[in-house]
């Protein structure tokens, strides 16, 4: 019977190595982005349900710098 010592996954070459690492820290990065976005969704998930839990008056408040939507009379420039 010979020993017969095939490197089916290719583990000795310093590329495939290379190529590994890569791929880890890839999907290391995309792990923590994918959380970043769940964190992110879940404060806007909470922030809508503590809206939805304050009274209908609170929504029908009046704005309170009403005047910081007015914009200034245009001025015509004569040439």
């Amino acid at each position: 019977m010979t020993d017969n010592n095939a490197d089916y996954l290719r583990t000795g070459e310093r590329s495939f190595r290379l190529r590994a690492d890569v791929f880890l820290l890839m999907m290391k990065g995309a792990g923590y982005a994918a959380l970043f976005c769940i964190v992110v969704g879940v404060f806007l998930a909470v922030t809508i349900w503590i809206g939805g839990l304050l009274p209908a008056e609170s929504k029908e408040a009046p704005d309170p710098t009403p005047l910081s939507y007015m914009l200034p009379a245009e001025t015509s420039v004569t040439a």
